[in-house]
């Protein structure tokens, strides 16, 4: 099932004027054109600007409407997009502000495009070549960021919640898939795993998808950094493939066990970071849409339906 990671974007024209005006006088020109890009869920504005001078620019902004925590996360972006060194393949980033709640994020631009979706095998054998060596680069970390346990604790504990609302009477868990509902206690017991499993010390993106990659003539540029953290080199391998899968990919585990950053992994560690993402896709899907976010819970959907086919395949229980 392709699944599309395209969110509710704010046309830059509804922008507030007066933050459409501080992003030009940190570029010192007027923009001329802006052109809206789709990929990613944030309800704030995305857009490439040409501007008067023919300079380009891409520029991030969300206030404090529909979705309240949009604007910590762009904060933490542009904490770790200053930080990260330059021969990493991100954007650099020109400036950042905050306005009035709004938060505005000006980045180069990057003359590349997505992936294809559904993906195709060169595309993707770029991409994971890619990881390898973005994995290889940031270990050990080269800039601080806050440890796994840290950046996921709050998240990665999806089977253990389903379980306490099922014993609590509160989640009669219809419409859970049958296989995990009937080993639903023992994903509990594994989830609880991940923190030690992935420890490490690689910088971890975090949130690698298709609309998270840019593809250029000569290099795969990796966008969108605010989750980033310290933890195993093998986690965005890991992290990116359910979704791969589910927009037309190869299974999971052909694809990770063919990857140097995979193989080198200890199996018992993947198997239980892979339930505790499962487990967080999986319950995540089952709650109401977050403000300003109508399309996440679909994507969210679709990736657990693969993490889990996934899952099924690495523990072999019946």
């Amino acid at each position: 099932m392709d699944v599309p990671a395209t969110g509710v974007r704010l046309p830059w024209q509804d922008v507030p004027e007066e933050i459409r005006r501080a992003v030009e006088d940190r570029l010192g020109a007027p923009v001329a054109r802006a052109v809206t890009q789709t990929g990613g869920f944030s309800p704030g504005a995305a857009a490439r600007l040409t501007l008067a001078d023919g300079r380009r620019a891409f520029v991030k902004a969300v206030g404090p409407e529909p979705n309240p925590l949009s604007a910590d996360i762009y904060r933490a972006e542009a904490r770790i997009s200053a930080a990260l060194p330059e021969d990493v393949p991100a954007p650099r980033l020109l400036a950042s502000f905050d306005s009035g709640g709004w938060v505005a994020l000006l980045f180069e631009d990057v003359d590349g495009r997505p992936p294809a979706a559904p993906w195709r095998a060169d595309e993707l054998a770029r991409v994971l070549d890619a990881l390898d060596r973005l994995a290889a680069a940031l270990t050990p970390s080269p800039i601080p960021a806050p440890p796994a346990q840290e950046r996921l604790d709050g998240q990665l504990r999806g089977w253990r919640l389903l379980a306490e609302a099922r014993d609590a009477g509160e989640d009669d868990l219809a419409g859970l898939d049958p296989w995990a509902a009937r080993h639903l206690d023992a994903l509990a017991d594994l989830e609880e795993g991940w923190p030690e499993a992935i420890r490490g010390e690689s910088l971890v993106h975090g949130d690698i998808r298709a609309d998270n990659l840019l593809l250029t003539p000569g290099e795969v540029v990796v966008v969108d950094w605010p989750w980033a953290f310290t933890g195993a080199p093998w986690f965005d391998l890991l992290q990116l493939l359910p979704s791969v899968r589910m927009q037309g990919g190869p299974p999971a585990e052909e694809v990770f066990t063919a990857h140097p950053v995979g193989r080198a992994a200890d199996p018992e560690a993947v198997t239980a970071v892979l339930a505790a993402l499962a487990g967080y896709f999986v319950r995540q899907a089952r709650q109401p849409d977050p403000p300003g976010l109508p399309t996440l819970r679909a994507f969210q959907r679709a990736q657990g339906r693969t993490a889990l086919e996934w899952l099924r395949t690495r523990t072999g229980w019946a």
